[in-house]
């Protein structure tokens, strides 16, 4: 799989992610929802978020290279 196949595939989990855990918390209410959240979720989705960014530039500058190189 290519790196933007990788970073699309992750950004897609991530969103559907997010929206799952978003259709939980129409049930799960209480301060331990609130805890899970602030404990991995919220971090997590930010590191993605940043590793989708990452993985983009390095697709950039990897195109960049073939080109030079050819």
């Amino acid at each position: 799989m290519s790196l933007s196949g990788s970073r699309s595939r992750l950004a897609a989990i991530s969103k559907e992610l997010s929206v799952r855990w978003h259709e939980t918390r129409h049930s799960w209410k209480d301060q331990k929802a609130v805890e899970f959240q602030q404990r991995f979720l919220d971090d997590l989705l930010a590191r993605v978020d940043k590793t989708v960014t990452v993985i983009e530039k390095l697709d950039q500058l990897l195109a960049k290279v073939r080109s030079d190189c050819e």
